[in-house]
């Protein structure tokens, strides 16, 4: 058990249609924060968002989700109300596979399930590929969970991620925080992000700001938008795939990333056939890619229906 797991808390909070605890746990810099769901000793359901949102993007869904679960939601750090990384340290996804790691190291949780959206679903791929043995279900919320980039790209990506990282190590005076209304903020949330609908927007804030003298400033990390300098090819991604022994399912938004991401020649079949010769189910529903958050009884039932046909091998309580 890691040192951190003494410093675990849980505050009771008014917010939620369904109660929620939050979490807190310390980490070498700083703290990983997220909300709790759920019976103690309930069926523990790891919630990982995706990139630029926080743990409020399960608020809507959770509640509608068995009852009998115990749902951890975390925010990655330089996201929501958690501890960004250290001046100077990146921001990719291998890293975001250890804060994983730590954080069911920190609970005592052996086996457990992912649903992960976006971002958060290629953090659980890569993770049960690394972790087969810890999973026991996977939902992944529109992605396919593996991220490729062409060959020809990653290296100048590298090389963009690490100046772009240079710069703005080097510019410490240009950091001042900007300052907004809570109606700027949320107008500036729904232009980077125009899947969330207004209510879905408030809930965002909820931990994606925080009050200051004179308005709110927003508490995620700027680095998050800076080039990711690590990135792994096709190939790499269908082998990680193939060391996933967790049922997995899929549920796709028609109007979701994948109708406006652009993706190299071909990403969307050759990753798809790679989950169906895994046999994962795969789901298309009518929404967007805040699907689960805008509409979660859109695809509540599916997930429910997953779960609960995917169960663990064997009773588990969490340690919170």
């Amino acid at each position: 058990m890691l040192p951190a797991f003494t410093s675990l808390r849980h505050f009771a909070t008014n917010t939620m249609r369904r109660a929620a605890s939050e979490f807190r746990m310390t980490v070498p810099w700083g703290e990983m924060r997220g909300q709790v769901w759920g019976p103690s000793n309930g069926r523990p359901v790891l919630c990982l968002h995706g990139w630029s949102d926080n743990s409020g993007t399960f608020n809507n869904l959770i509640p509608l989700l068995p009852k009998d679960c115990r749902f951890v939601a975390i925010d990655f750090p330089g996201h929501g109300f958690s501890s960004h990384r250290p001046d100077g340290c990146f921001y990719t996804f291998p890293l975001y596979v250890a804060d994983v790691r730590r954080v069911v190291e920190a609970l005592q949780w052996k086996r457990f399930s992912i649903i992960g959206h976006s971002m958060g679903g290629n953090v659980a791929g890569m993770f049960t590929a690394l972790y087969p043995e810890m999973v026991d279900a996977i939902v992944l919320l529109d992605t396919y969970g593996f991220l490729p980039t062409q060959v020809t790209d990653m290296y100048e990506n590298m090389r963009k991620g690490i100046n772009d990282q240079l710069q703005y190590d080097n510019k410490t005076e240009d950091r001042k925080e900007r300052v907004y209304t809570y109606e700027k903020a949320k107008e500036r949330l729904k232009t980077a992000n125009p899947f969330l609908s207004d209510q879905s927007a408030v809930i965002l804030l909820e931990r994606a700001v925080r009050e200051v003298e004179g308005g709110f400033v927003f508490t995620r990390d700027m680095r998050i938008n800076l080039k990711n300098i690590v990135s792994n090819s096709m190939e790499l991604c269908l082998h990680m795939l193939s060391l996933v022994e967790a049922p997995v399912m899929i549920v796709l938004a028609n109007d979701g990333l994948y109708k406006i991401f652009i993706l190299p020649d071909g990403y969307i079949d050759t990753i798809r056939k790679g989950w169906t010769d895994q046999n994962a189910t795969i789901v298309d529903v009518e929404g967007d890619h805040h699907i689960h958050l805008n509409k979660p009884e859109a695809v509540a039932s599916v997930i429910t229906d997953f779960l609960q046909s995917h169960g663990p091998d064997n009773n588990q309580s969490s340690k919170l």
